[in-house]
């Protein structure tokens, strides 16, 4: 038992370091699916723009959903 504990500590350093790299890039994902709904005529978007803001802030899922469907092509 206590061999597991050492184990999962000396993990932790790693596994923060991964989730916080994943938050990083997830805001990044966000921020860009914001600005890009900030400077899109909104002729070019799905929709009415208030809309995708609160779309975009459910994590991942959002902002792909921006960049899949908000956007018409």
């Amino acid at each position: 038992m206590a061999q597991a504990a050492k184990t999962a500590v000396a993990a932790a350093p790693a596994a923060r370091a991964a989730l916080g790299l994943l938050g990083i890039v997830q805001a990044a994902f966000a921020f860009l699916a914001f600005w890009d709904l900030a400077h899109r005529d909104s002729r070019q978007v799905t929709g009415p723009k208030p809309i995708w803001i609160p779309v975009i802030l459910v994590n991942w899922i959002g902002p792909a959903a921006y960049f899949l469907f908000g956007i018409k092509r």
